[in-house]
């Protein structure tokens, strides 16, 4: 998993996007960190993965909060589908490189 430096600097200070303690928390969680990080916004997922009862979280620096929830609700409005549809055209222009 990424990990993002703590200077305390303010803007680099992390806040959480995303929590959750729904059974598919982390799972969730590290799709989220994956979709950020396709948008160019450093993320880590937090949690303890022994104890699935406590929360996981997204976390992301304070400066790129706004931007990560809106990659977010932006996926969450497409849907799955738009999720397929993104994989299936990153395949496709995977296999017309080779």
């Amino acid at each position: 998993m990424a990990t993002i430096p703590n200077e305390n600097t303010g803007d680099d200070d992390l806040v959480t996007v995303f929590g959750s303690v729904n059974h598919d928390a982390e799972m969730e969680a590290v799709e989220l960190r994956t979709l950020l990080e396709a948008n160019g916004i450093e993320a880590t997922v937090v949690g303890p993965a022994t104890i699935p009862s406590m929360e996981f979280q997204v976390q992301v620096r304070r400066a790129q909060s706004d931007e990560a929830k809106r990659v977010i609700e932006e996926a969450r409005e497409a849907g799955p589908a738009a999720a397929e549809e993104a994989e299936a055209a990153g395949d496709e222009a995977g296999r017309s490189v080779e």
